[in-house]
């Protein structure tokens, strides 16, 4: 059955009003037009809908009846093609799903849920680990906001960078070079990287190529705490972010000293699917984590 739901509309119009003359200039429309859509309605429900009585115009008992109903349906009708924007945090019941390395967690979950907690109490907050490989998260839903140093490839994962942050080279507090180092000694120390693949170079090393140089990478860790923790009973050299590192210098007694190196500044980059373009709890989600970004990335 072919339905024209602009019907509704009309029979609203005509059981509020309770004649054709009311609806017509309700709806703004001609008392012809009405009156050819009350012929339809009674056509398709096999009831006069309205009947009349001398100068008046009576409702039947089965528009009395669905009276109500219609006017709920419209309602409903007009939630779904005109969604309200509005959004009522205290009200907010909803669990947002974030994936990010393990430094940016650390970095981010306190000035994060410091704000989510004192606008929406009602929202929860889940921090997975970065994966050692790419997977389909975000475009299956199981994911809300993935967070790293990458630009999403995939036409439908739309992105924003909310920040860079600076490589520095971390170290023990008594380290002979906690007070600064030159390239030469840079490359001359032992290395630990971070790296979710496991991987045992990464672009400082092309740089050490092409300066002659070479360094010696006595293991990959996948985590900021098990590098933190390496480095914090020996002599090896770390070179990550300056400011998402911050937590675990106090933690493990750890100091930073700059890079020898040029080394592009690492963007930090939030990418979701586009189907929460216009979810306004979504958009204010993101609206958080940038914040909460910029007060991490704000230098001490």
């Amino acid at each position: 059955m072919q339905l024209d739901l602009n019907l509704l509309t009309v029979l609203d119009a005509l059981l509020e009003e309770g004649s054709v003359a009311g609806a017509a200039q309700r709806l703004r429309l001609s008392s012809p037009a009405i009156s050819r859509s009350l012929g339809r309605l009674r056509r398709l429900t096999g009831d006069d809908i309205l009947v009349r009585t001398g100068r008046a115009m009576t409702p039947t008992p089965y528009a009395l009846r669905i009276r109500e109903q219609v006017g709920e349906l419209l309602r409903q009708a007009q939630g779904v093609l005109a969604p309200s924007r509005e959004l009522d945090l205290d009200g907010l019941d909803r669990v947002f799903t974030l994936q990010c390395h393990d430094s940016l967690a650390t970095a981010l979950a306190p000035a994060l849920l410091d704000r989510i907690a004192a606008a929406a109490p009602g929202v929860r907050l889940r921090f997975l680990a970065e994966a050692a490989v790419d997977t389909d998260e975000l475009r299956h839903g199981r994911v809300d906001l993935e967070i790293g140093a990458s630009v999403p490839a995939l036409p439908e994962i739309r992105h924003e960078a909310v920040g860079n942050d600076r490589f520095v080279v971390v170290m023990r507090g008594g380290h002979r070079y906690a007070g600064g180092l030159d390239l030469i000694s840079y490359a001359d120390e032992s290395h630990v990287l971070i790296s979710r693949r496991g991987r045992l170079t990464d672009p400082v090393d092309a740089i050490l190529e092409s300066h002659g140089l070479h360094r010696r990478v006595l293991a990959s860790v996948g985590t900021t705490g098990t590098a933190a923790n390496v480095i914090a009973r020996g002599d090896a050299l770390l070179t990550a972010p300056e400011l998402t590192c911050r937590p675990m210098l106090d933690a493990f007694g750890l100091v930073t000293v700059p890079l020898p190196v040029p080394l592009p500044a690492a963007p930090i980059v939030c990418g979701w699917h586009q189907r929460y373009d216009t979810d306004p709890a979504h958009a204010w989600l993101r609206d958080q984590v940038r914040a909460a970004f910029s007060t991490v990335l704000t230098p001490r």
